[in-house]
C-alpha cells in the first residue's frame, strides 16, 4: 500500500479549489504547479469520471487538455504549457463541487490497492508508452462526444495510467489497457446497433 495516498491528495486538492465561485483550467494548473503533469492529468481524468462529463463539449476540452499535458509530459518539459483558449475555460465551484463530491471513495481505493509490483511496466521504455496512450485516449474523446459514457470509460484508463506511473504499480498500467480496450467496443457497439 502507498502511504502517502497521491490519489487522495489530488482529490482533496481539487475540493480545496471548487470552494471558489467559477473556477478555470488555468487556476487548476497553478494550484497544482505547473511542474506537476501526473496530478494534473489525474485531475483531468477524474473530471472525466465524473457527472461533469455529461457537459456538452465537457469531455472534449478536457480530451484536448490531456493530450497537451501528456504530450509535454512524453516531451520532457518541465513546465507545463495550455493555450489560451483552454486555460480561459471554467466551470463553476458549485458544479464542480456537485461533480466531485463521491470522487474520494475513489480514490481511496486507488491508494489502498497501490503497490510497486510489475515495474518493468511503469519504468524506461513502458512508461513513455503509458504516455502515449494517455495522448491517444484524450484525442479520441471529441470523436467520441456523442457515445454514451465513452469518454469516463476513457478517463478511467487515463487515471488508471496515471496512478501506475506515480506508484510504479504496473498492475493499474494493466487496468488500464483493459479499460482501454473496453473503450473501444463501446462506439463499436452503439454504431452496430444504430445501423442493424
Amino acid at each position: 500500500m502507498v502511504s502517502h495516498k497521491p490519489v487522495r491528495k489530488v482529490v482533496d486538492q481539487l475540493q480545496d479549489i471548487a470552494s471558489q465561485k467559477c473556477i478555470s483550467m488555468h487556476q487548476i494548473v497553478v494550484s497544482f504547479g505547473e511542474a506537476s503533469f501526473l496530478p494534473i492529468l489525474m485531475v483531468i481524468a477524474l473530471l472525466l469520471i465524473s457527472p461533469l462529463s455529461g457537459i456538452p463539449l465537457f469531455s472534449s476540452l478536457c480530451g484536448i487538455s490531456t493530450a497537451f499535458v501528456a504530450s509535454q509530459m512524453f516531451m520532457g518539459r518541465d513546465h507545463l504549457w495550455l493555450p489560451d483558449v483552454i486555460g480561459r475555460q471554467q466551470v463553476t465551484g458549485q458544479r464542480l463541487r456537485h461533480g466531485i463530491q463521491r470522487l474520494g471513495g475513489l480514490a481511496d481505493w486507488l491508494d489502498d490497492h497501490a503497490r510497486r509490483r510489475l515495474m518493468p511496466l511503469v519504468r524506461g521504455p513502458a512508461k513513455k508508452g503509458l504516455q502515449l496512450l494517455c495522448i491517444l485516449c484524450g484525442l479520441c474523446m471529441p470523436f467520441l462526444e456523442l457515445v454514451p459514457f465513452s469518454s469516463s470509460i476513457l478517463g478511467g484508463a487515463i487515471l488508471l495510467f496515471s496512478t501506475a506511473i506515480l506508484t510504479r504499480d504496473g498492475v493499474f498500467a494493466l487496468m488500464g489497457l483493459a479499460l482501454m480496450a473496453f473503450a473501444a467496443f463501446v462506439p463499436i457497439t452503439v454504431f452496430g446497433a444504430v445501423i442493424f
